[in-house]
């Protein structure tokens, strides 16, 4: 999909446009051959540039061809299965003034921008729009790994009542997701340092301060990231330790419920042994005094397993 946008020059807001002028947006998502050579005969860009954005295992990094300069991040994105994962955005910046945003897969990041929610956004400030990308997208995770920290705290509360597999699994969905973030926020953190040193895109006025803001949000997040992925790794020990205990205190159970439920077996087997054992056989009241003895004898073993902690 192909789409054009532009900030009016009068009132300075963004309009979606039908045709590629100069100092324009193109946002192309899971664009067709068609629509790629329509944008590459406009800009006259690398068509390799756009093309391997398609795939969703590109690394972040920054790459010039022709005319144009790519910046690969990669953005939170939230799967078919709820689950968040990062998958690459790619802004190519071209000397003749365009801007292209290329995705493999519909994202959000930049509804914002569409939106004109974003603060001093002009499409012909090329490195600004950059800037914001970056700096919006830093936001995104903290937005992102906040809501993690929610799940991981409703899982902890599950777990406290009932452990099951689901839940375990859920778990590890969230371990999954925060490995995604870590590796992808120190991958674009390597960009921007990139971008700081001023010898890939020229750095205008304010654009400095907007890129560092940018870092600081990048460290942040990757703070964080690591701050939950320890908090979670701490939970699922502490709760593999709780079933390991819980499982041993059933089997210790177990194993005294069936030492005095066997104590009555034993007696009867002995008592009803094909020998002679006196009066007791000649005792109108014998079964009766056999049951007594047998649950005053299984009684007096279940006190002492209690003193042993088998209870």
């Amino acid at each position: 999909m192909l789409k054009v946008f532009k900030t009016n020059s009068v009132d300075k807001k963004i309009k979606k446009i039908k045709k590629i002028t100069m100092d324009c947006w193109m946002e192309l998502t899971t664009p067709t051959n068609d629509e790629i050579d329509k944008v590459v005969a406009k800009t006259l860009v690398d068509k390799d540039l756009i093309t391997k954005m398609l795939d969703v295992e590109e690394l972040p990094r920054i790459e010039r061809s022709g005319n144009a300069t790519l910046i690969v991040v990669d953005t939170p994105y939230l799967d078919e299965d709820h689950q968040y994962t990062t998958i690459p955005l790619g802004i190519i910046i071209t000397d003749n003034n365009y801007v292209i945003t290329v995705s493999p897969k519909k994202t959000t990041i930049l509804n914002a921008f569409k939106q004109d929610k974003v603060k001093d956004f002009r499409t012909a400030k090329k490195t600004r729009f950059l800037i914001q990308i970056l700096l919006h997208t830093a936001a995104t995770y903290l937005r992102v790994l906040k809501q993690v920290s929610r799940d991981i705290d409703q899982k902890e509360e599950e777990l406290k009542k009932s452990t099951k597999n689901k839940d375990l699994v859920d778990m590890l969905e969230i371990e999954k997701t925060l490995v995604y973030f870590m590796t992808s926020l120190k991958s674009n953190d390597v960009v921007l340092g990139k971008l700081s040193k001023g010898n890939i895109l020229p750095l205008y006025e304010n654009d400095g301060e907007l890129l560092e803001d940018a870092i600081i949000e990048y460290k942040q997040a990757m703070e964080m990231t690591t701050i939950y992925k320890g908090i979670l790794l701490s939970i699922k020990d502490t709760y593999s330790t709780v079933v390991s205990n819980n499982l041993n205190i059933a089997m210790k159970f177990l194993a005294a419920a069936t030492i005095v439920l066997s104590i009555p077996t034993m007696i009867s087997s002995f008592l009803g042994m094909n020998i002679d054992l006196g009066r007791i056989t000649e005792m109108d009241n014998a079964f009766p005094l056999v049951i007594i003895i047998s649950l005053i004898t299984s009684l007096l073993v279940a006190i002492l397993l209690k003193k042993k902690d088998m209870f």
